[in-house]
């Protein structure tokens, strides 16, 4: 078992830093008192069934960019679905290999590309395609990635409440957008607000017990 020259106690485990001050452990590591706990899901499941989404996304988003705007040009309102699949791919993986820094993630996600695009729709004359399309795309992309990660994971309601009520709460934001008029076009910000209150309305109706007891529990209710 190795030890900590300054805490003087011995951690069991593969740690090399003493997980009270950090300090680097001396003697030989000892075998992990915890039991490994299996995944209780496939990760090839969830990148076949992402990949397929993906693919499926990509495609009509390019046939519907043919079809009715083919001569848009530049990043395009219906490509710009594109980047709200890398999102959704980048919600998945994180949540799959790290869940506990999911929520910041997502914030992290949606503020770095989010603002990139601002500042790209401002260096390029300001069409507030940015705040019309991507901030919506992105928002509802985390949204939709971490609904397939609480299907794909079977995550429990303790598990994913608080990334879900940042999730929405993100979501909304689109919705405040339109509200002040900084939006060309109605329908994206409108879909993006419309998934945050279906997410909601769906979880308290079907597991409705589980999150009252759960955020009672949280707040010492």
């Amino acid at each position: 078992m190795r030890r900590c020259p300054d805490c003087a106690v011995g951690v069991e485990g593969e740690w090399t830093r003493c997980p009270l001050c950090a300090a680097t452990l001396e003697g030989n590591a000892s075998p992990s008192p915890y039991p490994a706990v299996p995944l209780r899901f496939r990760r090839r499941r969830v990148l076949r069934v992402l990949t397929l989404t993906s693919l499926a996304v990509i495609s009509l988003s390019f046939l519907a960019q043919l079809l009715f705007r083919p001569e848009e040009q530049g990043l395009g309102a219906l490509r710009s679905v594109w980047l709200g699949v890398v999102a959704t791919w980048l919600v998945v993986l994180v949540a799959v290999s790290k869940r506990r820094n999911l929520a910041k993630f997502i914030v992290y996600l949606v503020a770095l590309a989010g603002g990139v695009c601002v500042y790209w729709d401002y260096l390029t004359g300001w069409d507030a395609w940015s705040l019309t399309f991507v901030v919506p795309i992105l928002c509802a992309a985390s949204l939709i990635g971490l609904v397939i990660t609480v299907r794909a994971v079977r995550m429990q309601v303790g598990d994913y409440i608080v990334y879900l009520g940042l999730t929405v709460l993100l979501g909304l934001t689109p919705i405040v957008f339109l509200a002040l008029g900084w939006v060309g076009t109605v329908i994206p910000s409108a879909i993006c607000g419309g998934l945050s209150v279906l997410s909601i309305v769906l979880l308290l109706t079907v597991r409705g017990g589980a999150v009252r007891q759960e955020l009672a529990t949280r707040l010492h209710l």
